[in-house]
């Protein structure tokens, strides 16, 4: 550090090296009858990282099936609610501004809703912008968990965007260098701090977290095509990989932040931050990726699924059945649900007792009882061995059919003289 500061002070004004110069401008004003209302460019760099990030993620949630228009009504409830915190996170991370060293009560309360100065905490507005669009996807009937997966890139490139308004406002730089990009501050800004030469540059962390933001946008896109998280593992894989560049960026800033002890070092609060959210987000991850759900691809909530179409599916038969019942589908065979309908009736008119019935298709069936085993064909000899009068005692004492198909021993005797032809019933059977 000694070494940047003295490297620096031999520098003669006016020989700056090769560096990011300090902005111009930082908004402009539009004239009003009671005034003029400043437009600050912090304001625009944040408006201008929504609406990319918003697209990118309507793209995203398109792709995914989702209700059209419904990422509109997501964004409605979550971008207040991430502004809210984000601001309520950098006061309580920063707050001798605002209540006074050791919250001694000399800060400016006031100071607290002027976000165009500059100060919005990134885990702030996450969470609660995150309770915001649970609110959102609740109505919407979707889940949180799909959605926050399909912003999370563009999310971080909200998040690239938008720190260039720390550029415009010259604020949270990193420490002195003298490297070709270095930036340059105003001296005369409040936020330049004391102590170090007018021509000094400092490390332009606005610019080294917005590039690392765009890697990330471009990493995460390509690890969701090739291994398409689910279950809010993309968000989380988001968090791990913020936070993992959020250490060394946070650990070059200069500016006044509070300070806490932990392990025997004292360092940033947003340090230590990023360390506990990379922790956790890590063990999400890996909790979420052992977890099973067969309907992980769908974004709607149980029981919020659209209606299925009320068409018929075309090629589709549909037909009236005698009793006025309406059929369509077809059975596996392929033969339409109503042809066995109109068989059943068919069957009603057609004698049962006929050789070969029809079947339902219109294709002959042979009677299975016709077909007599050896053991029957042996019972067929009482002519040449044991008499007429036992075959004709065993043909009486069986009851006569009360349906259509002949019995056992009906089929023997039209083999016998004198029996009934082969192929037709007897006419008794039919009467009965």
């Amino acid at each position: 550090m000694q070494t940047l500061l003295t490297a620096a002070a031999l520098v003669p004004a006016g020989m700056v090296p090769a560096s990011i110069p300090s902005p111009d401008w930082s908004g402009f004003d539009i004239p009003l009858p009671w005034g003029s209302l400043r437009i600050h460019a912090y304001a625009l760099c944040i408006l201008a990282g929504i609406v990319v990030g918003l697209w990118l993620t309507s793209v995203r949630w398109a792709k995914r099936g989702a209700p059209e228009g419904s990422v509109w009504d997501i964004a409605i409830w979550a971008i207040p609610f991430g502004i809210i915190g984000g601001r309520l996170y950098h006061v309580f991370s920063s707050p001798d501004a605002y209540f006074g060293p050791g919250f001694d009560g000399t800060g400016d309360l006031s100071l607290i809703p002027q976000i165009q100065r500059g100060g919005l905490g990134i885990w702030g507005a996450v969470v609660l912008g995150a309770f915001g669009a649970w609110i959102g996807c609740r109505r919407a009937g979707v889940k949180l968990t799909a959605f926050i997966d399909a912003a999370a890139p563009g999310l971080l490139l909200a998040q690239a965007l938008g720190r260039w308004g720390n550029y415009f406002n010259q604020e949270l730089f990193g420490g002195p260098t003298t490297l070709p990009w270095g930036l340059q501050v105003d001296a005369d800004n409040a936020n330049f701090p004391a102590g170090y030469p007018a021509n000094t540059l400092f490390h332009p962390t606005f610019l080294y977290e917005s590039l690392w933001n765009i890697l990330g946008v471009l990493i995460l896109l390509a690890l969701d095509r090739r291994f398409h998280f689910r279950r809010g593992r993309l968000f989380w894989l988001y968090a791990m990989y913020y936070t993992l560049g959020r250490v060394w960026i946070e650990a070059m800033r200069i500016d006044d932040a509070e300070q806490i002890s932990l392990f025997g070092i004292t360092t940033r609060l947003n340090v230590w931050t990023s360390i506990f959210v990379f922790i956790a987000a890590l063990a999400v991850f890996i909790v979420l990726g052992r977890r099973k759900d067969g309907n992980a691809d769908s974004v709607y909530l149980p029981g919020r699924e659209p209606a299925p179409a009320a068409a018929a599916t075309a090629g589709t038969p549909v037909a009236e059945e005698a009793g006025g019942k309406r059929v369509s589908g077809e059975p596996d065979g392929g033969t339409p649900a109503v042809a066995e309908t109109a068989g059943s009736a068919a069957e009603k008119d057609t004698p049962k007792d006929s050789a070969s019935a029809p079947s339902v298709t219109g294709n002959p069936v042979r009677d299975t009882d016709r077909v007599v085993s050896d053991s029957e064909s042996r019972d067929n000899l009482p002519d040449n061995q044991n008499g007429s009068g036992l075959a004709s005692a065993q043909t009486e004492a069986v009851p006569a059919s009360t349906g259509g198909t002949p019995t056992a021993a009906e089929s023997r005797n039209t083999g016998k003289p004198g029996g009934t032809e082969t192929g037709t019933a007897p006419e008794s059977g039919s009467s009965r």
